[in-house]
């Protein structure tokens, strides 16, 4: 059948059995743990990959397979050999950073990445991957290409940035980097979660791997938290000859060679039936179907996103209490041209962040201040949102690791909600009342 996308589906009941679909354009909810298997022949060719089907609701679920159809489609990413969109929905944001590198790097392997990443990434780089094994290397400015180029080893196996950094703004030089990535056999992997492939669709511009933290503009209402990694299936895992763990056999999983064997789009099987089966990173049927219900009107939330956000940025621009903003929809910020190439004029995003006039303590007043914007550690809700990362989100980061990611002692960033900009503004307004 297929469903109001166009996309061809099979549904499978918790017994296994095709669904003899009435037609319903809702997507049910499959909460279950596992499928009945049928018959011993037909479950050995279920767990040799010679059929594709519903084992476990850690590897795979009905619901999920209906969330990973749609954000793959969002974003272009492939359709596989067994017949799978080429997307991994999975437990959270960090899980679909985390799952991606572990499916790509083994202990003693490398990957260089941009500063400019959520404090959280930053700190799963430069402390937990280390732990494993995987050394990450920083560069000092994402915007210089020879920076990339000069980092790269035997050993390295990606390249990693986020399209629109949070809380810095800036916008990633896909093109550039990953030409850089191509030319020496690595993938370029990007977090694609604040400009959502409502804005920008990094693999039509050179990204090999897409991360999305559904949890934020995706999902959209702060209910459900959830993660997706989707693959563009271009990446030749067997010309570099970087990639044994593809090109040699798993002796995990029967033996196979994953890109011999399943060619491109092996890279997201390999996530699912090697790397979640073992770290078990699943997301709940409960919380794909809400994020699918998000996704229905990712569009139409977007536009307000980021038309307010927009408002928001000028607003701020202009007030004496403010030294900076930090938004790529200003002319004065660096990537505004850059913005307007990868976004189409469509908008720069939605995360407004600023730097107030006596650092620390009139950050934080200002955010007590407020009363329509809600204090709380995430971003990419319906509603309007702000925070001090300095004291909370990146509060983890040394006082060097917290600028090298874009963060400044007074900063306050702002999640631009779907409010009327004149109550949105009107709440800002209360923030500086405060600090006089």
């Amino acid at each position: 059948m297929s469903d109001q996308w166009g996309f061809e589906t099979k549904q499978i009941h918790v017994g296994g059995d095709p669904d003899p679909t009435t037609g319903a354009r809702a997507v049910p909810i499959y909460q279950t743990t596992s499928y009945d298997l049928g018959d011993t022949s037909r479950a050995a060719d279920l767990f040799a990959l010679a059929e594709i089907g519903n084992i476990y609701t850690r590897i795979m679920n009905p619901t999920q397979g209906a969330l990973e159809a749609r954000i793959n489609a969002l974003e272009g990413g492939c359709m596989t050999a067994v017949g799978l969109p080429g997307a991994l929905a999975v437990s959270s944001g960090q899980s679909a950073t985390t799952l991606a590198l572990l499916t790509l790097c083994e202990s003693g392997d490398h990957v260089v990445a941009s500063p400019s990443l959520y404090g959280g990434t930053y700190n799963l780089f430069n402390y937990t991957l280390p732990k494993m094994g995987v050394e990450v290397t920083f560069v000092d400015d994402p915007d210089d290409l020879d920076q990339w180029r000069s980092e790269i080893r035997d050993n390295t196996k990606a390249f990693y940035g986020e399209v629109l950094a949070n809380p810095r703004n800036n916008v990633f030089d896909i093109q550039g980097v990953s030409g850089v990535a191509h030319d020496s056999g690595i993938p370029l992997v990007v977090d694609n979660t604040v400009p959502t492939p409502y804005l920008i669709r990094p693999l039509e511009w050179g990204a090999d791997i897409v991360v999305h933290s559904l949890t934020k503009f995706c999902g959209g209402h702060g209910t459900s938290i959830g993660g997706a990694i989707i693959d563009g299936g271009t990446f030749d895992y067997a010309a570099s000859g970087r990639f044994s763990n593809f090109t040699e056999p798993d002796p995990s999983y029967n033996g196979i060679a994953y890109f011999p064997a399943l060619g491109h789009g092996s890279f997201i099987i390999k996530a699912r039936v090697q790397m979640l089966r073992d770290l078990g990173m699943a997301i709940s049927p409960f919380n794909a179907f809400l994020i699918i219900q998000g996704l229905e009107t990712l569009s139409l939330r977007m536009e307000r996103h980021f038309a307010n956000a927009q408002k928001v940025a000028e607003f701020l621009d202009a007030r004496d209490e403010v030294d900076s903003v930090s938004f790529a929809g200003l002319p004065s910020s660096p990537w505004f041209d850059r913005a307007k190439q990868y976004g189409g004029g469509r908008g720069a995003g939605s995360i407004v962040a600023f730097e107030v006039k006596g650092g620390v303590e009139a950050g934080k007043k200002f955010i007590e201040a407020l009363d329509l914007h809600s204090h709380v550690a995430n971003i990419g809700d319906v509603r309007s949102l702000a925070i001090h990362p300095a004291s909370t989100t990146h509060s983890q980061l040394s006082e060097d690791e917290q600028v090298s990611t874009g963060v400044t002692a007074g900063q306050v960033r702002l999640s631009v909600g779907l409010e009327s900009i004149e109550d949105i503004l009107a709440d800002l307004e209360t923030g500086f009342s405060a600090l006089s």
